[in-house]
């Protein structure tokens, strides 16, 4: 089993920043991929970013290109997200995943974390 924590979750303003992390704990050495995804009320779960655990890969929705970062520290087994240039349409529960593939599919991504907030003001 893989547990996954995330963090860092909050209220800003359109045009500030915010990092998510994900700290990873359990049988880690089975993780091949980690991957953001977010919901927002009333619509479904979606695709945010994903990077290969040992680096070299990394993914983008269109919608966060250019604005999001995704990022590891293998040494603490965490996931980072850096989000710049927020929008409020990017307000959402985020959730971090980890998968045995990079991949933009939810359906492929085995352990999940429980959620955080991020709201952005306008």
């Amino acid at each position: 089993q893989v547990q996954l924590v995330e963090s860092g979750g909050g209220l800003v303003q359109a045009g500030g920043s915010l990092r998510l992390a994900c700290a990873a704990s359990g049988r880690t050495f089975g993780i091949y991929a980690m991957g953001w995804f977010r919901q927002a009320p009333g619509k479904e779960r979606e695709f945010v970013a994903a990077i290969k655990w040992s680096g070299g890969i990394t993914a983008y929705a269109d919608s966060v290109k250019g604005r999001f970062t995704i990022s590891r520290e293998n040494a603490k087994n965490t996931v980072y997200l850096q989000m710049n240039s927020l929008k409020p349409e990017d307000t959402a529960v985020y959730y971090c995943a980890a998968a045995r593939v990079v991949t933009s599919d939810p359906g492929e991504y085995s352990y999940w974390g429980q959620g955080a907030q991020v709201t952005v003001s306008s």
